[in-house]
């Protein structure tokens, strides 16, 4: 079945011709449409022929009614910082949360398991730094020392 009702449709073009943006229309449309389902629907009705790069700038439209996505996360735990003034590292959580199909752009990545298997899980947790939630940047991103000795052995001069 396809996300794409007459309804959809209808107000796709409305708010095209607007010149809102793909990803504005995506979040009014509902959960189900993306940001990529949008542009490939307005390529196949040839909708972006004629339309400025540019969005026109002037005062907000509001939104038809309808759907619309939640603003919060529920379900979801609270991010997790690192203290500056403790500097204790946050504690990575024992599992995964989210598969690999229902990961989010702002959802941390960090694989839990084997890939392929049945109980392969990702973090799921909300993004604190690159790709990973604080706890997982943590231990994904560490500085190496840049000491003299340890440039010329990276140079293959030592």
């Amino acid at each position: 079945m396809s996300v794409w009702t007459e309804d959809r449709i209808a107000r796709l073009k409305t708010l095209w011709s607007l010149g809102w943006s793909a990803q504005r229309i995506a979040d009014t449309l509902g959960e189900d449409v993306t940001r990529s389902a949008v542009l490939g629907k307005v390529h196949r009705m040839k909708l972006s022929v004629g339309r400025s790069p540019v969005s026109p700038a002037g005062p907000a439209v509001a939104a038809p009614e309808g759907p619309r996505r939640a603003s919060g996360r529920s379900g979801r735990p609270a991010p997790v910082r690192t203290s500056a003034r403790s500097g204790v590292a946050p504690e990575a959580p024992a599992f995964g949360l989210a598969t690999i199909l229902s990961v989010r752009r702002c959802d941390c990545r960090f694989p839990y398991g084997e890939p392929g298997a049945p109980a392969f899980r990702l973090c799921g947790r909300p993004v604190a730094r690159g790709v990973f939630c604080a706890a997982h940047a943590e231990i994904a991103y560490q500085r190496r020392p840049q000491s003299a000795e340890a440039l010329m052995q990276l140079a293959g001069l030592a």
